[in-house]
């Protein structure tokens, strides 16, 4: 390669050591630390407290919380919070509520035994679950405000580095935290969740001072539609004076979001909210019980730490890597739909692994295939939401997409316990596969009538 090729390379990297690529580095890292511990992780901690099968399938509701974050964005977008906002400005003022009410909700499930209170342990999770969710939000604003189109790529990439890191601390980092104090791991004691529940609020730390530090973005202003104009003329001539102010706030944050995604793609919007619904549903269904299945198959909290949480993020990476890539040469459509078939074809081999028992050599290769194709598939899905995004609306709109992406599966995962129960895991995680046939036909019929906005990166 000559000199000048390298140097080209090499100064196109160093994009990643500025402030901002940092700041969502270590913002990623505090978005991705609390799902686990309310979702995956939370499941592994009731099994061995004892908790049945089908009553952890209903607590992964908590993570409910991330499918209804649309509903309160349009708040986190445009309502101060008292003396915070006048401080650190709206974004950060935003996050740092978010940030404390995570470390006190996690503080809190430190000190409850999921045996004892199992009711309280829950109402703390759905406190986590929703300011966690919230975060999730406002990061999502202060990234697209922080930075033009070209520097959006280097933020994104930083972001889902951070996102990755901490969930390998939130799900081998527990186990592992967990199984260094725990003194006897055939008997359940709640001393060893207790202390690693208290490392990662600690760990939230990250994100509170990386929010102190940083600095407030300034938003852009966007000016009326037509038909915003029109519709807030009819309000106006409709409504008594005093509400005029708070029917144009409501028209501007909550619906021309909405009507300006149906108005660009008139009635296939409907295909394409189902094709979001849905094309996460084999594999977060699989995910509601996986911690449960490698417990009941007698893997260790070391081996479930080194080889899917650890090897298997890994593998997520990988996958996702040589998806943005694939997405480059081949157009997101196509990889959306290798994506979809991978990843429910995958969930086969867990069928086969329930079979053949616990042999730690398949359940590696098991999850380097699952974990392969889910990243791939990811990859391609974010290309899909973020080329639907409308840069006008990118916070609300993004908000809406990644939350109708998993109420669908988070509902029926919610059954997957009951499911297992009556069926065994052979059945069920065949059923889980079957799941992603309709998504198939969902990505031909959206590629056959749809079309995507392409987005040029100097815009």
């Amino acid at each position: 390669m000559r000199s000048d090729a390298v140097a080209d390379w090499l100064a196109s990297l160093a994009i990643y050591a500025g402030r901002r690529p940092l700041t969502l580095l270590l913002l990623g890292f505090s978005s991705g630390l609390p799902l686990l511990l309310v979702f995956g992780t939370l499941s592994y901690w009731l099994r061995e407290a004892g908790v049945d099968r089908t009553a952890i399938g209903f607590v992964s509701w908590v993570a409910l919380a991330y499918a209804f974050k649309w509903v309160w964005a349009p708040l986190v977008d445009r309502v101060p919070i008292p003396l915070l906002t006048r401080l650190l400005g709206r974004r950060r003022a935003w996050l740092l509520m978010a940030q404390l009410m995570v470390c006190a909700g996690l503080l809190g499930m430190a000190a409850t035994d999921p045996a004892q209170h199992l009711d309280r342990l829950v109402w703390l999770a759905v406190l986590v679950a929703f300011a966690s969710a919230t975060q999730d939000v406002a990061i999502d604003a202060f990234r697209i405000e922080s930075g033009g189109t070209r520097m959006q790529a280097a933020m994104a990439a930083s972001y889902m580095l951070g996102y990755r890191i901490a969930m390998i601390v939130a799900g081998a980092g527990v186990l592992w935290l967990a199984a260094w104090v725990d003194p006897n791991e055939l008997r359940y004691e709640p001393g060893p969740w207790r202390f690693a529940y208290t490392v990662m609020a600690g760990l939230m730390g990250i994100g509170l001072l990386t929010t102190l530090f940083a600095r407030e973005p300034h938003p852009p202003v966007r000016e009326p539609s037509a038909l915003d104009d029109a519709m807030l003329r009819r309000l106006e001539a409709r409504l008594p004076a005093q509400l005029v102010p708070v029917a144009h706030w409501f028209w501007r944050a909550v619906v021309s979001p909405f009507v300006d995604f149906f108005g660009r793609y008139g009635w296939l919007a409907l295909l394409v909210l189902a094709l979001i619904a849905s094309y996460r549903l084999s594999d977060i269904v699989l995910g509601v019980i996986a911690n449960v299945f490698y417990v009941d198959m007698g893997f260790t909290k070391i081996q479930v730490a080194n080889v899917t949480k650890v090897f298997g993020v890994m593998m997520t990476v990988a996958g996702a890597l040589g998806g943005g890539l694939l997405v480059n040469r081949f157009g997101v459509m196509r990889i959306l739909f290798i994506g979809a078939l991978l990843s429910a074809a995958t969930n086969l081999l867990f069928a086969l692994l329930a079979k053949a028992g616990a042999s730690v050599a398949l359940l590696i290769g098991v999850v380097a295939m699952d974990n392969l194709s889910g990243g791939l598939a990811t990859a391609a899905f974010v290309a899909y939401l973020s080329a639907l995004t409308n840069v006008q609306f990118s916070a609300t709109q993004y908000a809406l997409f990644s939350s109708l992406m998993v109420l669908l599966p988070k509902f029926f995962g919610g059954f997957s316990g009951a499911l297992v129960d009556r069926f065994g895991y052979e059945q069920f995680f065949t059923l889980t596969a079957l799941m992603g046939a309709p998504v198939l036909l969902l990505v031909w019929l959206a590629a056959r009538y749809t079309r995507l906005e392409e987005r040029d990166d100097d815009a």
